[in-house]
């Protein structure tokens, strides 16, 4: 009987369904004109999430009825994340930071705020309703999925764009001169280099600019600390490769080292979520003033710093006939740099020092000469440790 009933109901249930789209469809398409270019006001979403909310509500009576009805709402979202896309800037003032914020980044920002505000008020909605069933909360939560993507990608040229020009300011640390020997008057509190500073400056101006209009804290956080991470990881590789460094340059860089946790600050809720790349930071900092023997004995390094990178720091200590591996490849800094990112295993990058290592014992037994810098044998032994086997002296 209840089979039959149901069977007899369905007409009138899809007839329902139907116009319960139409219900959740019209205010969106209402808050959406043809040729509109701003994303729905605070008073809109609220009218938007009303109806979501009244349909839902009306809908429990009937398990079957609640999972039809929040189908509708599913493609209710899909529709938002529609109009929502349309709107966004993709051209390249989405992605200048340059300037103060353009019209398109402003309309970029409103409309993660309002994909936002979607997202955190369905996911309020669903809490808050009574027996609502799981196959139903499914349907909701993979929708949402839909909104934290175009949100993700909505904010994804501007991030990009950070990205580089941290990556370009700090390659100017090569432009500077770091080969000073320390001059008696000198303060052991050196100021930081100029790049630093602008560094500083940079990710300031770019959170107050940019990053602070937009609503959901985790959300900017999440994908800046990524940024922060990136600047630390960066900012580690270049300290490392350059040369010559003297005793001067030592203590500008030592106070680059304490002004680089100042400058990725705004980026994170606390420096330490950053994890293991700020243990490196914190570890790295005091190696620049021992000697190359205690370095190659540190606890740190081999587990917390790469073997790679500590090799490529020793290298400023060599005489300039050691050449380093972007030397003797005749490359640039940020060639080297780009063949890093693209070679993340230590094993490539050790097979690159190796060779320069190789290169620097055929040119002193070209000259016919007696010793090797001291150094030298402390960096085999290091490649040596590192690749686990014996490497040929």
């Amino acid at each position: 009987l209840e089979k039959a009933l149901k069977t007899s109901l369905q007409p009138y249930e899809a007839a329902y369904l139907s116009k319960s789209l139409s219900r959740l469809f019209d205010p969106i398409n209402l808050v959406f004109p043809q040729g509109g270019h701003a994303p729905p006001s605070t008073d809109e979403m609220d009218s938007i999430l009303k109806t979501i909310a009244s349909e839902l509500n009306v809908s429990l009576v009937d398990p079957a009825l609640t999972i039809a009805v929040t189908k509708n709402i599913a493609k209710t979202v899909q529709l938002f994340c529609v109009k929502s896309e349309h709107l966004l800037c993709t051209q390249g003032d989405a992605s200048q930071v340059i300037g103060p914020l353009t019209e398109g980044q402003r309309r970029n920002v409103a409309v993660v705020n309002s994909l936002y505000h979607l997202q955190q008020s369905l996911t309020r909605v669903i809490s808050t309703l009574p027996s609502f069933p799981p196959a139903a909360e499914q349907i909701l939560i993979s929708s949402l999925e839909a909104v934290q993507t175009l949100m993700d990608s909505a904010v994804q040229p501007l991030l990009l764009s950070v990205t580089d020009s941290v990556e370009a300011i700090l390659l100017t640390m090569h432009q500077e001169d770091f080969s000073s020997p320390l001059s008696a008057g000198e303060k052991p509190d050196m100021p930081c280099s100029l790049y630093m500073r602008e560094l500083q400056g940079f990710i300031s101006r770019v959170m107050n600019d940019y990053f602070c209009h937009l609503q959901s804290v985790d959300f900017l956080y999440d994908r800046t600390e990524a940024i922060a991470q990136r600047a630390i990881t960066l900012f580690i590789r270049h300290a490392c490769l350059l040369r010559p460094l003297g005793e001067g340059g030592k203590m500008r860089l030592a106070a680059d080292f304490a002004q680089m946790e100042l400058a990725v600050a705004p980026l994170c809720r606390r420096i330490s979520d950053l994890g293991k790349v700020y243990r490196l930071l914190r570890s790295f900092r005091p190696l620049l003033f021992q000697t190359s023997e205690h370095i190659s004995s540190s606890q740190a390094v081999g587990d917390l710093i790469p073997y790679s990178t500590i090799l490529h720091f020793l290298f400023s200590r060599a005489p300039a006939e050691l050449k380093s591996p972007h030397q003797r490849a005749e490359w640039s800094v940020a060639r080297f740099s780009q063949w890093l990112d693209d070679h993340p295993s230590e094993k490539d990058r050790l097979v690159l020092i190796r060779g320069a290592l190789e290169a620097y014992v055929q040119s002193v037994k070209a000259r016919q000469g007696k010793n090797f810098a001291p150094v030298y044998p402390i960096m085999l032994q290091l490649l040596q440790k590192a690749s686990g086997g014996v490497v040929e002296r």
